[in-house]
């Protein structure tokens, strides 16, 4: 599989990044089940031998089971630590834990330094290569999440750090205090929730049936050499169930697209859904999130899929469902 640099840091990753947030075996409480564990490790081999050397993780996936289900592979695969990256996420916290707290979002440098310390023991390693904030904290404190930056840098236990589902001026706030460089923003986007990149195409119009956000962050992320990580690249499976005739006609249509490209190219229709994200000059990666083999073996088929401009802006009109402005 093809790689490149992550910009900021020595890490060279592929194209195409396995996210593990399904092999937990779900969000209940309760302990990993051996069979879970042996599913998740059946998942894992199937990215490392599609060449996948990145796999991304959270410490509340699957309630933490995630991270201890891929730390099995420490044993069947020796040294395999030092050839893959490894990056987890915190700031989510669910509720009723304590009992009588909502769900929320916690960037305090307490909870930081704890959620580390839990995905390391979890993951059975002594660092991960990359740290992101979940999602924005509204009550955050940028000297906080710089001191607890500060505290995993020198002690060797993040390596880089970065955020998820953050706009620019989020991370300009956060830049004030943070002495190290953000270098992933993970977003959502796909060919159906497109709204980062239409939102360059539509500036100074209005698109009432398509409302547009995070105006700019796509650019920003350009410009500032962040990487953008692609998380649901294939619409949680939306447009293959559109492609059976469930959803909306807007799901149908681009699902109607995305296979007829894919017949054309004699791969899968996630296939092309993923080529249409590496066509895009950022340099963006997808995470693809599915545990079943075979789908991801046909999602890295899009690391040998070439999409030309006018097949690119095709798919974007589809998940649209209307022309380019």
């Amino acid at each position: 599989m093809k790689t490149y640099r992550i910009a900021g840091t020595p890490l060279v990753v592929t194209r195409i990044a396995y996210g593990c947030m399904g092999i937990g075996g779900g969000w209940d409480p309760g302990p990993l089940a051996e069979a879970t564990r042996k599913e998740a490790l059946v998942s894992v081999r199937a990215a490392l031998d599609e060449g996948i050397n990145f796999f991304d993780h959270a410490d509340m996936y699957g309630r933490g089971r995630c991270e201890e289900a891929f730390s099995g592979i420490w044993q069947e695969r020796p040294g395999l630590r030092s050839t893959i990256v490894l990056q987890t996420k915190c700031g989510i916290r669910f509720p009723d834990e304590p009992p009588g707290t909502p769900r929320r979002y916690d960037y305090s440098r307490e909870h930081i330094l704890r959620s580390v310390e839990g995905s390391l023991r979890r993951l059975k390693t002594d660092y991960v290569d990359i740290l992101l904030l979940h999602r924005p904290d509204a009550l955050v404190q940028p000297e906080e999440v710089a001191a607890a930056f500060d505290s995993l840098s020198q002690a060797g236990k993040v390596r880089f750090f970065g955020v998820s589902n953050h706009n620019p001026w989020q991370i300009q706030l956060l830049k004030k205090h943070v002495r190290q460089p953000f270098v992933v923003n993970q977003l959502e986007l796909n060919v159906v929730h497109n709204q980062l990149i239409n939102a360059g195409v539509v500036v100074n119009q209005d698109e009432p049936a398509r409302p547009t956000h995070g105006e700019g962050t796509l650019e920003y992320c350009r410009l500032n050499d962040i990487t953008v990580q692609a998380w649901s690249p294939v619409a949680h499976g939306a447009l293959a169930r559109a492609a059976e005739g469930k959803g909306d006609e807007r799901m149908k249509g681009a699902a109607a697209a995305a296979a007829a490209m894919a017949a054309r190219k004699g791969v899968g229709m996630d296939a092309i859904l993923i080529a249409w994200l590496l066509r895009h000059p950022a340099g963006i990666q997808p995470i693809i999130g599915t545990v079943r083999p075979e789908r991801i073996r046909e999602a890295c088929r899009a690391d040998g899929v070439e999409l030309s401009h006018d097949e690119w802006y095709t798919l974007l009109a589809a998940g649209k469902g209307a022309p380019v402005a």
